[in-house]
């Protein structure tokens, strides 16, 4: 994903957690990302927490912790809902998800969720669905242009649809997209 994100044409990177095993090189991972003199925006995944990450971030200017937060980047609403990833439901996102519907129905939405929302071929792990039918309502509800997701590592560099909305797992190889 450095590598990818060194590219001059790369105007930020995002990350759907999962950018340590459990912690450990934190700080090499967030300094190589903040030296690329663009901005990181990420959340935790479950090998993560908001904790880990803002006792070191401030250290870190290029780099964002965006979780339960909804960030202006240009045209689009970027909507970030980090941790966990084990759960089929999830009533802390659907109160957050009532408070972005109501304020950003009208605008061009990205989800970036680390959990993987269900019934797609990014949540489809030991032949059954694993992902998070909360964010899947959500999704069909709110139409985002894109959602990036990560947690299931076997499901890496997968694309699905949810209707017209795009569902990626970037992996740990990291995706070029090009939002219009």
């Amino acid at each position: 994903m450095l590598r990818k994100a060194k590219q001059e044409e790369i105007e930020f990177v995002v990350c759907a957690g999962d950018l340590t095993q459990f912690g450990r090189n934190l700080r090499y991972m967030l300094r190589q990302f903040n030296d690329l003199e663009k901005k990181f925006y990420l959340i935790p995944g479950n090998h993560e927490n908001d904790k880990m990450l803002d006792e070191v971030l401030s250290d870190y200017p290029n780099c964002l912790n965006f979780n339960h937060q909804a960030l202006e980047i240009g045209d689009y609403s970027f909507l970030g809902y980090g941790g966990g990833g084990f759960s089929v439901g999830d009533p802390e996102f659907r109160k957050i998800a009532r408070v972005w519907y109501g304020r950003l129905k009208d605008r061009k939405i990205v989800l970036v969720t680390h959990g993987p929302p269900f019934g797609t071929k990014v949540d489809f792990v030991d032949n059954r669905h694993i992902g998070n039918k909360d964010f899947r309502s959500f999704i069909e509800r709110i139409n985002p242009k894109l959602v990036i997701c990560g947690h299931i590592h076997e499901m890496a560099g997968v694309i699905d649809k949810i209707g017209e909305t795009k569902v990626i797992n970037p992996g740990w190889e990291g995706m070029v997209v090009e939002l219009k």
